[in-house]
């Protein structure tokens, strides 16, 4: 998850506290709403794995 959270400090130029505010944001988010890959990004942002493909779509689609 650091990995995510410095890319977003970067790319949105705010602090990383507030990046990791963000991150966890969109994971509670996607959690709600697409609860199978919400928990899948969870998983692997958190070292379980699990996240396969279905990562490397996401951050292509975010141009992470």
């Amino acid at each position: 998850m650091d990995e995510l959270i410095q890319k977003v400090t970067e790319k949105a130029g705010i602090n990383a506290e507030q990046a990791k505010n963000a991150v966890n944001s969109v994971i509670e988010f996607l959690k709600v709403k697409v609860p199978g890959i919400g928990d899948q990004i969870s998983a692997m942002l958190s070292g379980g794995g699990g996240g396969g493909g279905i990562i490397d779509s996401v951050k292509s689609k975010l141009g992470l």
